[in-house]
């Protein structure tokens, strides 16, 4: 049964992380027009992320192809879902319903006015605790460019799979991950990078991972940034796709 909800009887308080999250957002310029965000992942070629939104692209048009092989109905999840591209792509999947969770209140409003039509897509203001998923069961749990916000990976990966039908799937995508080699360097990055641009708050929330901490999960990886077939078709997408069962 399709159902849609209205994000805004979901309403908790906002937080810090809220705050500093969506003023980074504007001070990045990735705060779109309902315009763009109706057309994304497709953006203007000169756009300041073009080459970002590329990327997402090509991870979208490999997550729908996956998906959409699975046996229906679908009923996704998408955790730190934004603005809700990412969402309303995944509900035109046949026979999906699909609930976008986020705690930005700002892009989840404008996700529900740019994709108000689509009656088995629904937007919850909320975390993963939400009173509104506690009887929810899902076929699939997706992470999108969300994963570094979480700062147990093993601690969010086990809620997510609190909430998912039996043989399930949890998908990780648009995140990097890193040898321990380079999380000093990539953790020195993100720290200058945030005090250029005067966030410095912001590194208490941003976490930077390593397919080791997935040690204790069954996990595969359906794309791999530096495999022999990446690079043979020049493929730049630096980031891995994992999929946990």
């Amino acid at each position: 049964m399709v159902l849609k909800t209205n994000y805004r009887a979901k309403i908790y308080s906002s937080s810090e992380f809220e705050q500093l999250y969506s003023d980074l957002r504007q001070a990045e310029n990735r705060i779109y027009s309902d315009e763009e965000v109706r057309q994304l992942p497709t953006i203007e070629r000169d756009h300041v992320h073009a080459k970002e939104w590329a990327m997402r692209k090509d991870s979208c048009e490999r997550l729908l192809r996956h998906l959409a092989s699975k046996k229906m109905p679908l009923k996704i999840l998408e955790i730190g879902c934004g603005n809700g591209w990412l969402s309303h792509r995944l509900s035109e999947i046949a026979s999906s319903y699909v609930v976008g969770l986020d705690v930005n209140l700002l892009e989840l409003q404008q996700a529900e006015r740019v994709f108000a039509a689509s009656t088995n897509l629904a937007f919850v203001y909320g975390d993963i605790d939400s009173a509104f998923l506690e009887n929810q069961r899902f076929d699939v749990v997706i992470f999108a460019a969300a994963i570094q916000y979480f700062e147990s990976l093993p601690g969010i990966i086990q809620k997510a799979f609190e909430r998912l039908n039996e043989g399930g799937e949890i998908h990780i995508l648009d995140s990097h991950f890193y040898e321990r080699k380079e999380l000093k360097m990539a953790k020195q990055r993100s720290a200058d990078y945030f005090k250029r641009k005067g966030f410095e708050g912001m590194r208490q929330f941003y976490f930077h991972r390593s397919l080791e901490e997935l040690g204790c999960f069954r996990y595969s990886i359906l794309y791999h940034p530096n495999s022999r077939i990446s690079r043979f078709f020049g493929t730049k997408n630096p980031f891995y796709w994992i999929c946990i069962k």
